[in-house]
């Protein structure tokens, strides 16, 4: 044997091998204990020998080693070997490989080696044959059947063809090969499932006797590999043997099953409903109504004993995991047979006698959803006592999809009714759904119930954050739970928690409460926005006006996050009256609300619930204004975090006042805001932490103020020039002119100055100050009384720039060029041309931070390392483009030069984004450039001096400069230049193509004079697209190949 392997592959010197066995044992001993440092030199060391084109000649002598981690490194080679060294073996001496791996395959279990081995040489030998087999003529036909029947004669059990057999189809399903020979692969296994599917039977229609426990695992895992590959014809036989593995061997008084086997074929069946030709809804009458029957026979007394002991068992388990693959797959199916007066016409293929007469369809539906609603409801607290609770979730919300789908409705023969599908439908099947889905939302509020105090103590975190995580889960199936009950869920929830108001005693705690409302909670977005019965009654003084204020966190907490998520709501509730007795439910709320801020724990949760009710219901808290007023006065208590969330609430308030009327609290919330950020400018020297995160609570409150005070409007209604709107932007501007906020304005603007200059490079304060310039900025439709003009900003941005250049300033420039030049509040054909005002301030803002950015730029390897500043600074040169695009022309034109050099040198960086913003920027110049006839002469000028290199940088990005994700984007840039300059682009194509500096590749003159051919004859998008992407799989050796067309960027 020895000398026949040695005679066809490269070998290695015994010293070698030697020493490779050394190291395999010294790095997986479990005796010797490595450093990782040891052990990675080790590997290292292996590799290295590994990958040599001789360590062929490790294979032999590893296969026959005594160490078992020795054989497994001989049969990894050989796998390694075969799938990416292939080309170091002779190809007249491929052929003899197949007879040498399936005899060392045969000599491997005949001398008991582990699984783990053999599976190695299993994936070896369809290694082999996917080298070998496909082409014409094969070099390896009717090879599967060929390894079978050499296996079997070197007398391989059968249970190790099974394994090999699954391996096939496992390896076969991820083989990355051209469509051609991936079919011809397939023509393989599509002639072997004969073979299989009659090995796989005879194995469990066998005697329990004469079958071993590991060959009927074989077996199984065999089929369910092969899931994808059987047609119907032969899976659908299978099924009444596979369900004979679940039928128990002692029936009374409580049934026994063989657990094994229970789980390998319920595992079968899982496959079977998710990933074969019966699947998505196929065969219910020959697999989905079998189970059923299975499950009204034997499904209930697994579930009871489950639920008895209160232990789920590894049968059960498996029962739940199947109920749910059963489900997916007949969701359809049930919900169109939920109330079904249809009886089972003929008895399916059972391996179990059938009870007569057959049950109604409709009870054997209906047995399904109590069982898995027995596994949604299983005693006990999720993630502590059971785990299979969250497993059922997914189904719920597939059933009601199908009840919304399913064509519900039977015919006179079936039903002895000729009512109309619709009136069947509500008469007979949503009575039942309904039913179902009531017993659902109670369980499932149930198990969202917190465990006592006493009981929680003792959870570790892990098992808290998963019970977290299912309360969370719970509400999406509440969701789907509320489509189809609708109010009747909120009155069963309504009714659930009056009664446990009314029943409660002092000690009792509010767990039970606190789910309830939980629920509610978690259906709000399902829930419409309009006047309700049962959300009347939970803010009112029935159920809210009862709840605990002092104490109780998670009770409170949860109420906060309640009165925030229905924030909306309140809105279709009459305003309180002046002098009214009667308590609005949103004033109810509010002063729920307000109690919490001073309380630590709570006061986030409370300010995010006042900022929502406040921002939701700002013209209805208009006249509570006062109130507001002292809530200010006293927030002493409140941590800066929350107090900028209280004040946002405040001014979203002030907001629905009349303009004038809104300065006196506008300047008494905002003026102490502004001393204490002059405070902190002050103190800097002495206390600089300190004074830094004074300043950062400063201008994070400054920023939820002008959010507050910033107007809610509607995107179509903002260019609105009806009368009503020119009349408030008029009283707005008069207010802006008023004394106290000018004086106002010109504070903050002196602070955010100071606090520019002062710490402009700290990344906490830039954050802070970003977010203050975009909400204290503002189209003119919703400028409020301290809204910021952008030219002095971005004079403070390219201040900041200049010091450090960050992505943070050059997107806030983006920003702002925008606000300079803002869309017309009366809608135009055309966009307005800028003021020179306008424009004087974009080019002096251009031209700094043109200057900046490429200087920082030009030091090598800044663009590679900060690809999120060269995406900014390409994203704010394409809003100057797209707002200022003749300022472009007027600038120096030694920087204008520079940066079309950086865009172009951009379009061959690795980092994609910073490749495609510099593409984007190139488009939009030279679409926009070519669009203006002002602009003509710069256009020519522009294509002259830039339009080679710009093509040359695209070409060579498509040859392999780029990464392939970009190429879209060259794309567009090759049609832009194209279809923008149709003469001088042939040329520039030409000259760069056949340079003798073009970018080494694939491609030769014959694919270069098509690639021309193609972009140049007729010039539609599509064929400019598919012309490049051709030429980008020739140029980098991908043509032909699975993987160059598989992974081709759309």
């Amino acid at each position: 044997m020895a000398t026949t392997i040695s005679s066809f592959l490269p070998t290695l010197t015994e010293g070698d091998v030697l020493r490779a066995s050394q190291l395999i044992q010294q790095a997986y001993a479990p005796q010797n204990h490595l450093s990782s440092e040891d052990q990675r030199h080790l590997q290292q060391e292996l590799f290295d020998i590994q990958r040599r084109p001789e360590a062929w000649g490790l294979i032999l002598p590893f296969l026959s080693h005594a160490d078992p981690n020795v054989q497994f490194f001989g049969a990894h080679t050989l796998q390694v070997k075969i799938a990416r060294d292939w080309d170091t073996i002779p190809q007249d001496s491929a052929a003899q490989l197949p007879d040498m791996v399936l005899e060392l395959t045969g000599r491997a279990v005949s001398s008991g080696q582990a699984k783990v081995i053999l599976r190695k040489l299993f994936v070896a030998i369809t290694s082999l044959a996917i080298k070998l087999h496909p082409g014409q003529p094969s070099r390896w036909p009717d090879w599967l059947r060929t390894c079978i029947n050499g296996l079997s004669s070197m007398g391989v059990p059968r249970e190790h063809l099974l394994d090999f057999l699954a391996i096939v189809a496992e390896e076969m399903e991820t083989a990355d090969l051209l469509p051609p020979n991936k079919a011809q692969m397939n023509v393989t296994l599509a002639d072997a499932v004969p073979m299989v599917v009659q090995a796989v039977r005879e194995c469990i229609t066998s005697p329990v006797m004469q079958r071993s426990v590991h060959e009927l695992s074989s077996a199984l895992k065999c089929l369910q590999a092969w899931m994808t590959i059987l047609p119907a014809n032969d899976l659908t036989p299978l099924v009444p043997p596979i369900l004979s593995l679940m039928v128990p061997h002692v029936q009374s008084p409580s049934p026994e099953f063989d657990e094994q086997a229970f789980v390998s074929a319920s595992d079968t069946l899982q496959e079977l409903f998710t990933r074969s030709a019966l699947a998505e809804g196929a065969g219910t009458k020959t697999v989905t109504e079998p189970l059923l029957l299975w499950l009204e026979r034997y499904g209930s007394a697994i579930v009871q004993a489950t639920v008895t002991e209160g232990f789920v068992s590894e049968i059960s388990h498996s029962l739940c995991k199947l109920l749910v693959a059963l489900g997916d797959h007949s969701a359809m199916y049930f919900a169109k047979n939920i109330s079904s007066p249809a009886q089972l016409s003929q008895p399916p293929p059972c391996p179990f006698p059938l009870l007569a007469p057959l049950p109604l369809v409709s009870h054997l539906v209906q047995n399904f959803l109590r069982l898995l609603l027995a596994y949604t409801a299983l005693p006990g607290y999720y993630g502590v006592d059971e785990e299979e609770s969250e497993m059922t979730l997914s189904y719920w919300y597939l059933f009601q999809e199908a009840l919304w789908s399913s064509d519900y409705g039977f015919d006179v023969a079936e039903d002895g009714d000729s009512g109309d599908q619709v009136e069947e439908r509500e008469r007979d099947m949503m009575p039942v759904a309904k039913a179902v889905y009531t017993e659902l939302v109670g369980v499932l509020r149930r198990k969202v119930v917190w465990p006592p105090r006493a009981v929680l103590n003792g959870w570790a975190k892990d098992q808290r954050d998963k019970f977290i995580a299912y309360r969370r889960d719970v509400g999406d199936t509440l969701i789907n739970a509320y489509y189809v009950l609708r109010d009747d869920m909120l009155t069963f929830y309504v009714d659930e928690i009056t009664r446990q108001l009314s029943t409660r005693r002092d000690a009792d705690g509010w767990e039970e409460i606190e789910a309830t409302l939980h629920c509610i909670m978690a259906v709000q977005e399902a829930v419409p926005v309009e006047d309700s019965h049962q959300l009347r009654k939970i803010f009112g003084p029935e159920i809210l006006g009862r709840l605990s204020v002092v104490g109780e966190e998670r009770l409170r907490r949860t109420v906060l996050h309640l009165i925030g998520s229905y924030a909306s709501w309140f809105t279709t509730q009459p305003a309180q009256a002046s002098g009214s007795p009667t308590q609005s439910p949103l004033m109810g709320a509010i002063q729920y609300v307000v109690p919490s801020l001073t309380d630590p724990a709570l006061c986030l949760s409370a300010a995010n619930a006042l900022r929502d009710l406040c921002d939701a219901n700002r013209t209805a808290l208009a006249p509570h204004i006062g109130a507001f007023g002292e809530l200010h006065a006293g927030l002493t208590g409140i941590p800066d975090a929350e107090k900028a969330k209280v004040l946002q609430s405040i001014a979203s308030v002030i907001q629905a006042l009349p303009p004038a009327e809104g300065i006196p609290p506008v300047e008494a919330i905002v003026s102490p805001v502004v001393t204490k950020l002059f405070e902190a400018l002050q103190s800097a020297g002495q206390l600089p932490e300190e004074a830094r995160a004074m300043a950062v609570h400063q201008l994070e409150t400054l920023t939820g103020v002008a959010r507050g005070l910033t107007r809610v409007t509607d995107s179509l209604l903002a260019l609105d020039d009806s009368p009503d709107v020119q009349a408030a932007i008029e009283e707005m501007n008069r207010a802006r002119q008023d004394a106290r906020v000018v004086k106002l304005r010109e504070a903050i603007s002196s602070g955010v100055r100071s606090t520019v200059e002062l710490w402009s490079t700290d990344a906490t304060i830039s954050d802070a100050l970003s977010d203050l310039f975009k909400a204290i900025t503002a189209l003119p439709s919703d400028v409020s009384v301290i809204s910021l003009p952008p030219g002095p900003l971005l004079e403070l941005v390219c201040l900041a720039a200049q010091r450090q250049l960050t992505a943070v300033w050059l997107s806030l420039a983006a920003m702002l060029v925008i606000q300079l030049n803002p869309p017309s509040l009366v809608p135009k054909t055309f966009k307005s041309e800028p003021s020179t005002e306008a424009s004087d301030i974009a080019r002096g803002v251009l031209q700094v931070l043109l200057q900046t950015s490429l200087n920082a730029f030009s030091q090598p390897g800044v663009m590679v390392s900060n690809p999120d500043v060269v995406q900014a600074f390409f994203g704010c040169m394409e809003a100057f483009v797209h707002h200022f695009l003749p300022v472009f022309y007027r600038l120096p034109s030694e920087l204008f030069d520079a940066l079309i050099q950086c865009a172009i040198g951009s379009l061959s960086l690795q980092e994609r984004y910073s490749l495609t913003s510099a593409g984007l920027f190139l488009n939009s110049l030279i679409t926009r450039t070519s669009a203006n006839d002002d602009l003509a002469s710069a256009k020519a000028a522009f294509g002259q001096t830039h339009g080679q290199p710009i093509m040359r940088a695209v070409l060579f990005g498509f040859a392999g400069v780029a990464p392939r994700s970009a190429m879209p984007n060259l794309s567009e840039l090759l049609l832009t230049i194209t279809g923008k300059y149709p003469a001088e682009s042939k040329q520039w194509m030409t000259n760069v193509l056949f340079a003798n500096d073009f970018y080494q590749s694939r491609v030769d003159a014959e694919a270069k004079n098509k690639f021309i051919k193609n972009v140049f004859s007729g010039r539609s998008n599509k064929r400019v697209r598919e012309a490049a992407q051709q030429f980008t799989l020739v140029a980098r050796g991908l043509e032909g190949s699975s993987f160059g067309y598989a992974t081709a960027p759309m």
